[in-house]
């Protein structure tokens, strides 16, 4: 062991090997992992090592693919065996509902390229695994590249390829303490102290002790997860060919061959933690004793589905914790305030998405950011409100609970909720708001016409269309008031506060007294935001975003902060509501003597709203005239009381973020994580409008410039009208061009105000055409759709400049 490296990997395990991989592969060679006892002690050497092709997210599931493609790499680089058993894999479905959302599944695999995937009947499943019993299954997805691993040798084979590329692998040696340092950290060992530019937690059972060591804490939490191996099967052993991975989500179970009898594991209803704050550190290759009345009603499903189980004998029961995060995907990148320190945790299908870690985090440190859009994983999409251990327990177990069970778009999950709240939640509760999350924040979907009211969980439209189509037309018609607590809201001032907004934002900054819309780009060229800036002419700015991506963009300032910037986060002291509709401005007036009717278009500046000095900009989402009107938190109460009040003779109506999405899409302004994301860049995204090509040097200038001289960007983000019937199209649906695909949706819904359902997607530019005619896979079944001109509500944005 040196005394110096460049970085210092932190576990042993299936993760921390990809991540020492990577690094070497990627050129940089001064790197070593440190294990306290050996390679694979801990989670990976008792994990079933399937892989699979199926991820709620898109990216995830790009990153898993890219990691089935490595495993046969990393095995003839390293000459270690991964025992790798293509087998093919199907994921079952046992509901009319489930069955849809395979359907609709099949296609978003369509949308990210991933060709071997096919649906197929309950009759081809059973040819394809003739010991599984298919009564009650619909159908199923069937992937050519699923199977599963030899865990061990998986993870010697990532760490044997590293080493021959120049990387140090250091066993029998625990991590004692971390310290940083003004080059980078300490890491004090039983065997010595080693310094290095940066760490890397890779800790898996021990990641929360990891992290404690550098001050953080991060959420997760290890839990319990049951699988048996049974003794040798006559009907697997007499197959000419291996049983197939199967996923059957109904029966919450998973199976596949071993040897020459199965394994099958249980994603049981009663979860159980183990070790919230970590493993203790003797612990390595020992299991927990199998709780067999925990898992009975699983486990008589799995029976039941493979009859041949009931006269089988049972080998071995493996009971053995895995590490979770509250939504179940990885906390990877760098930590504010932390530099050089690197989260790549929590990741509990390691051999499934090592691989896409490994690459992601060794891109982002040596290169400054992932190749991929790596948000879904990223640890800044938590902040201090997940530290809380009991905010991780519930978040944690809900996702184990749930991790085969159906889940639907408009469903509201209760686990670490209600947290936090707007001043004026309770009133807006009361008057039959109904509520989603948004980091931690409750924030308004609708208001329902009656306490009985229960939206119906579906994929495709739900019971609650009506009553968003009403908030709709409010807003279009006289006036809607929307609460808006959920966005930041960053205060910008000191003397070189100007500088540095001109320097971090691509677009011209306002004048005193004006809000402009700002793209922020990265070194790259690619989005890092889809903000305003404020300027209130007294010498202090605001920066407002999405309030979930707080600790992801205070983590970007930080990173590019200058001298005699004073950078303060107001989301949870300032609030406020927006009003919007062709009456808004008559509802202030009622409330003022300032001169409300004199402030222009993106005009904003402090006015008397009743009682209370608020900060007001001209500016709406929702495409009419409209206001947002930000007070202190102690003033949200007062503000909404004097706004309905006001409104009331112009039939004022609260509303949520569902009818915004509505009012939104008929105005083809995109969002951030649909429209606008870290993947694209200003010009595949209409956002280069923005840009202030002319000015000085920007973040991300050259890289833009160079895609402008180039011919702008290959696909582009344009809106479509479906001949949707009952259901609409949400994000990543394949879109097709003469029965080939050449794009997918970022995001869609009902337009209330033109009776149409709209979606915005990104195309090919070829493709992107007014009135070129395309096809939508809407809910798994094809519609017809065109290219329509942008904004197709006031296309010439009248209404937002009355």
């Amino acid at each position: 062991m040196k005394s110096h490296y460049r970085v210092v990997v932190i576990g042993g395990g299936v993760v921390g090997a990809s991540v020492l991989y990577h690094l070497a592969k990627f050129g940089w060679t001064d790197v070593c992992l440190i294990e306290r006892s050996v390679l694979t002690a801990g989670s990976s050497w008792h994990a079933a090592g399937g892989f699979h092709a199926l991820n709620a997210d898109p990216n995830i599931a790009a990153l898993q693919a890219y990691t089935i493609d490595l495993l046969s790499e990393i095995e003839k680089e390293s000459g270690q065996s991964v025992g790798m058993h293509m087998t093919g894999g199907m994921t079952l479905a046992g509901t009319p509902d489930r069955w849809e959302w395979l359907q609709s599944a099949y296609r978003t695999f369509q949308s990210i390229g991933i060709e071997d995937v096919r649906l197929i009947t309950p009759e081809e499943a059973g040819e394809l695994c003739p010991v599984m019993s298919t009564d009650g299954i619909l159908g199923g997805m069937w992937a050519d590249r699923e199977g599963y691993v030899d865990t061990t040798g998986t993870v010697h084979a990532y760490a044997g390829a590293a080493k021959k590329r120049g990387a140090e692998v250091i066993e029998h040696n625990r991590v004692l303490e971390l310290y940083q340092t003004a080059e980078g950290w300490q890491v004090v060992t039983e065997k010595g102290t080693v310094s290095c530019e940066h760490v890397v937690n890779a800790g898996g059972l021990w990641a929360k002790q990891v992290g404690r060591m550098a001050g953080i804490e991060l959420p997760v939490s290890p839990l319990a997860h049951h699988y048996l191996l049974t003794e040798t099967i006559p009907e697997v052993a007499d197959l000419d060919r291996e049983l197939p991975l199967v996923v059957d989500l109904e029966g919450f179970t998973y199976m596949r061959q071993d040897q020459k009898g199965m394994l099958l594991g249980i994603y049981e209803i009663d979860h159980q933690h183990w070790m919230m704050d970590g493993a203790p550190w003797n612990y390595g290759f020992e299991l927990l004793q199998e709780d067999l009345d925990r898992i009975a009603n699983e486990l008589t499903l799995g029976f039941q589905r493979y009859p041949v189980l009931q006269e089988a004998g049972v080998r071995n029961w493996v009971n053995g914790a895995f590490t979770f995060s509250p939504d179940g995907n990885p906390l990877v990148g760098p930590v504010r305030g932390k530099r050089g320190y690197w989260c790549a945790c929590a990741v509990m299908a390691g051999f499934l998405q090592g691989g896409g870690v490994g690459k992601s985090l060794a891109e982002w440190m040596i290169h400054g950011e992932p190749e991929a859009d790596v948000f879904g994983m990223d640890v800044a999409r938590y902040g201090p409100y997940a530290e809380n251990r009991e905010y991780i327990r519930q978040t944690t177990g809900q996702f184990y609970t749930r991790r085969f069970v159906m889940t639907y778009p408009n469903e509201q999950l209760p686990a670490g909720r209600p947290l936090k709240m707007a001043p004026a939640h309770d009133a807006m509760t009361a008057a039959g708001c109904r509520w989603g999350v948004s980091w931690g924040l409750e924030v308004p979907l609708y208001f329902a016409p009656s306490p009985e009211f229960q939206e119906k969980p579906t994929l495709k439209r739900s019971n609650a269309f009506d009553i968003v189509g009403a908030e709709c037309r409010a807003v279009r018609e006289s006036v809607g008031l929307l609460d808006i607590s959920g966005f930041s809201r960053f205060e910008v001032s000191g003397p070189g506060a100007k500088a540095w907004l001109d320097h971090l934002m691509a677009s011209r900054l306002p004048g005193p007294g004006r809000a402009r819309l700002a793209p922020m780009l990265s070194e790259t060229g690619k989005l890092k935001g889809d903000l305003t800036v404020f300027n209130w002419g007294d010498g202090t700015w605001w920066i407002m975003g999405s309030y979930y991506l707080r600790e992801w963009h205070m983590r970007w300032f930080h990173d590019h902060m200058h001298e005699g910037v004073d950078l303060r986060d107001l989301s949870d002291d300032i609030v406020g509501f927006s009003l919007a509709g062709p009456n808004s401005r008559k509802v202030l007036e009622k409330l003022t003597a300032d001169p409300i009717a004199e402030l222009p278009f993106m005009g904003c500046g402090s006015f008397d709203i009743g009682l209370i000095r608020a900060r007001v900009g001209r500016l709406s989402v929702a495409g009419e005239l409209g206001y947002e009107i930000h007070c202190h938190a102690t003033e949200q109460v007062a503000l909404r009381r004097a706004l309905l009040e006001a409104g009331a003779e112009f039939g004022i109506r609260e509303y949520g973020f569902n009818a915004l999405l509505s009012l939104r899409l008929e105005k083809s302004f995109g969002i951030w994580s649909a429209e606008f994301t870290q993947g694209y860049t200003p010009a595949m995204t209409g956002m280069d409008r923005w840009i202030a090509w002319g000015k000085g040097d920007f973040v991300g200038r050259e890289a833009a410039l160079a895609e402008r001289e180039a011919g702008g960007a290959r696909q582009v983000v344009v809106t479509l009208e479906v001949d949707a019937a009952d259901a609409d199209a949400s994000g990543f649906e394949p879109v097709w061009w003469n029965a080939t695909r050449v794009g997918f949706v970022t995001s869609g819904g009902y337009g209330h105000t033109l009776g149409k359902s709209l979606a915005m997607a990104m195309v090919d530019r070829d493709a992107a055409q007014v009135g070129t005619e395309l096809a939508v896979h809407v809910v798994g079944v094809e519609s017809a759709a065109r290219v329509i001109a942008p904004s197709p509500y006031d296309p010439d944005g009248k209404a937002m400049r009355l």
